[in-house]
């Protein structure tokens, strides 16, 4: 049997695989960020199709902190209902889901939250827009509701959380001195600019109960002059492990360094794919907690390599599991072929169009077959 389907635990919590779902945006909650059926379809459809790990898409604590329309909410109390329609739908199907938990900051749509963004510091010309530096007592409300939103979750019957700080949202702009020029104790230096996710995960931690599984997504690197580095982020990693959190799942990039975009498309060749492993190596050796690994995986012999060799403890993916949610299933019935998304980023103009999140292929496969 591959090292790929062995049995694991995360904080005790037990995992058939060592496939994750990455969290991503579905564009199918509805407009009060409540989740649909349509939503619980799709997050079933994963469950069904043998996914280890379910992470649920970007979910928004604040509604200051709302990134899209159609995105999840869990800010309100009112929220918890529809997240135990998910969570139910994927136990009932044999899975484990987790939900991610975020604050778009800077990049929270304007339109939507009817107010300016919230950023960690003024920096003229960062944006188009007018937004505010948060304040101290901005912080606290942050965090707290941080720690509300997990506990709605485990209210809700998830199986844990994963707090999200990559990608140039508010606590991955935090970390990184491109965005935070604070000098208070929330800026200065990395165990500065981390404080605010310690004290998160510190009062998360608190509030659920040390045995409530608690993950982080977070920039092995921002690929940003001025931004995080790959040691700065080891660094704060490592204090991450030492404030309790129970596995890191490394990614990177932000809006404005470029590296979110070309680098996914046409990953067409196995040299193209895992392309932040070269990033993680330090990671995973200095570590203790588990270390995922996201970014253009899309070959199952490639995926067992990296963990067989010890780079990574899990594998993480989003887009092959929208043209395929039962890869999983498929490749441990023996059936090897690489996932068959094609990586043209074509599924998401038709979730910006109110659509959800479909393969744009597969969608016309499945027209021309009725």
């Amino acid at each position: 049997m591959s090292v790929m389907f062995d049995t694991t635990e995360i904080n005790g919590m037990k995992l058939a695989n060592r496939f994750i779902r990455s969290a991503t945006w579905e564009g199918m909650a509805a407009e009060d960020g409540s989740c649909t059926p349509k939503l619980v379809k799709l997050i079933a459809e994963l469950a069904k199709g043998g996914v280890g790990l379910i992470i649920s898409g970007h979910t928004y604590v604040q509604k200051r902190g709302q990134a899209l329309k159609w995105q999840l909410g869990v800010s309100r109390d009112e929220h918890i209902k529809g997240l135990c329609t998910m969570s139910r739908a994927v136990h009932d199907n044999g899975g484990k889901i987790f939900l991610q938990i975020a604050h778009a900051g800077l990049y929270a749509h304007t339109e939507l939250i009817n107010r300016n963004p919230l950023a960690p510091s003024m920096i003229e010309g960062l944006s188009k827009y007018p937004y505010d530096e948060v304040t101290t007592k901005d912080i606290h409300e942050i965090i707290e509701s941080f720690v509300e939103a997990a506990q709605r979750a485990k209210k809700a019957g998830f199986d844990g959380i994963q707090i999200h700080s990559a990608h140039g949202y508010l606590l991955s702009q935090f970390l990184s001195p491109f965005y935070n020029r604070r000098n208070d104790e929330y800026g200065s230096s990395v165990k500065g600019r981390a404080r605010i996710l310690l004290d998160i995960i510190k009062k998360v931690k608190s509030a659920v109960g040390k045995r409530f599984p608690v993950l982080i997504k977070m920039n092995c690197n921002d690929f940003l002059e001025g931004g995080l580095t790959q040691k700065d982020s080891l660094k704060t990693a490592m204090l991450l492990q030492d404030a309790g959190i129970d596995g890191i799942e490394l990614s990177g990039g932000t809006q404005v360094s470029g590296r979110l975009g070309p680098v996914r498309m046409g990953i067409v060749s196995e040299k193209k794919e895992a392309y932040f492993l070269e990033d993680i190596v330090s990671f995973k050796k200095t570590l203790s907690v588990p270390v995922i690994l996201v970014g253009g995986i899309r070959s199952f012999q490639l995926a067992e390599k990296i963990v067989h060799n010890g780079r990574a403890d899990y594998i993480s993916m989003s887009r092959p599991f929208i043209r395929e949610p039962d890869l999983i299933n498929r490749w441990a019935s023996g059936d090897l072929e690489k996932a068959a998304c094609i990586s043209d980023c074509r599924c998401f103009p038709i979730a910006m169009a109110g659509k959800g999140l479909v393969c744009d292929i597969k969608k016309r496969k499945d027209k021309t077959k009725r």
